[in-house]
């Protein structure tokens, strides 16, 4: 046999299998509308979960199940310090997992000059994780609930370990966005362990780059203004209604903070949290996950804008974490502002609220269906509409019980009224400070 026709016939065959196990694969079963095969579309799922920029990260969840991917991804991945071996099953994990999506500001050479003094001026050193969530997924029935922290949030950082193997000096009050400038993603998942008690199996951050090519290759996300936004910081300028953002208007829609609320990164939250909800709704649609070149490209654009702690490149795992969120109904996703006070000794920072945390900590460790009675003003960065959607990843439900439930209810939680947030379920609008 010529060397040319064996070559030519080991192709053949590793065609047969790559096919045979897409076959095998096409037997996990598939919900409401959806058409795309199980896996990738469960795992593409967990991306509407929490945060744009972050959610972002889970987007590459697809990319690492094809093998020629999984070795970049491996390469580049992070250990993270301290962490607890994650076990082969995650149905061992008691009370469910947890994953930390970061948002760093990093001045690619490609867009730095979107950013101006960002990336030019005094202060253009260094990486700062300026967007944080702690995503948690409970057990059996499966909540998930996403917790962001503001950047300002001025706490303990401990002593980190550098990826040269150095280490840091533990600081007794520094902003949460300084972390990762410290020792990566690693410090920054140690730091909000330290804070909330919550071990932290997985963990992956992605840039403002990441953000334009991934919204990008998506097509845009729909978000919705009750007012107009302009903002001359990051040159944002949409009138009031419905707008398909991408690219650098996607990541400026993500930035705003002066064009939102009072102008605060509180405010911003909860706009980001807008379209992270929205962004889960179109990719459980068929437009995305019933597409396949846009998932792979989905896919491949993702994997070159992630990094992932070594937890994240294991592709059974990948797909236990998809399997576990699946069918949860958008009323079960819950999008939450972590509680602050404002700094006595700054009134541009906050502090932690540990008497309001802990409450929502321990109602998130119980599983209970969570009540968020915070009544949204002027000066958050959304305004919530009366009558939430019934939408859940292609079925429908009854009005959502987050909404409909009293304190008194089996399995509710009303959480304290300074925690701001909604469910996936309820259709919140930008709260825009420019008023007609």
């Amino acid at each position: 046999m010529s060397r040319g026709f064996e070559s030519h016939a080991l192709r053949r065959c590793e065609r047969h299998r790559v096919s045979a196990k897409i076959r095998r694969r096409k037997t996990v079963a598939r919900h409401g509308q959806l058409r795309t095969p199980g896996p990738i579309g469960q795992l593409l799922k967990i991306v509407g979960i929490a945060m744009a920029v972050v959610l972002v990260s889970g987007m590459s969840v697809a990319a690492f199940v094809a093998s020629d991917l999984l070795n970049t991804a491996t390469a580049d991945a992070v250990e993270l310090e301290g962490q607890k071996p994650v076990p082969p099953d995650l149905g061992e994990l008691k009370g469910g997992f947890n994953l930390l999506l970061v948002g760093t500001d990093n001045c690619e050479s490609e867009y730095a000059h979107l950013f101006g003094e960002r990336c030019t001026g005094a202060d253009s050193e260094g990486t700062l994780n300026d967007v944080n969530i702690l995503m948690h997924v409970s057990e059996e029935p499966r909540r998930v609930t996403a917790v962001s922290f503001p950047r300002d949030l001025m706490l303990p950082i401990p002593e980190c370990t550098r990826e040269d193997g150095s280490t840091t000096y533990a600081m007794s009050k520094q902003p949460l966005n300084s972390a990762y400038m410290d020792a990566g993603l690693s410090c920054v998942a140690k730091t909000i362990t330290e804070l909330t008690g919550q071990d932290i199996q997985f963990a992956a951050s992605v840039t403002f780059g990441g953000v334009i090519e991934i919204t990008d290759a998506i097509g845009g996300v729909d978000v919705c203004l009750a007012n107009p936004i302009k903002d001359r910081y990051t040159g944002l300028d949409l009138d009031a209604g419905t707008h398909t953002v991408q690219g650098l208007e996607a990541l400026q829609f993500l930035r705003t903070r002066h064009g939102v609320g009072d102008g605060s990164d509180l405010g911003r939250i909860g706009n980001q949290q807008q379209y992270m909800s929205s962004l889960a709704r179109k990719l459980i649609s068929g437009e995305v996950l019933g597409n396949v070149p846009v998932m792979l490209r989905l896919a491949h654009t993702a994997l070159s804008n992630l990094e992932a702690s070594t937890s994240l490149t294991n592709p059974t795992t990948l797909v236990q974490i998809g399997l576990a969120v699946k069918d949860v109904p958008f009323e079960d996703i819950v999008f939450l502002q972590y509680p602050t006070f404002e700094d006595p000794a700054d009134a541009n920072k906050v502090v932690p609220d540990y008497e309001s945390a802990t409450t929502m900590w321990d109602a998130i460790e119980a599983n209970k269906q969570l009540q968020v009675t915070h009544q949204n003003t002027a000066n958050d960065g959304v305004v919530i509409e009366d009558q939430p959607s019934t939408e859940t990843g292609g079925e429908t439900t009854a009005p959502t019980p987050t909404d409909t439930a009293t304190p008194t209810d089996d399995g509710v939680e009303a959480l304290p009224d300074n925690i701001k947030g909604n469910s996936a379920a309820q259709q919140t609008c930008s709260n825009g400070n420019v008023r007609q």
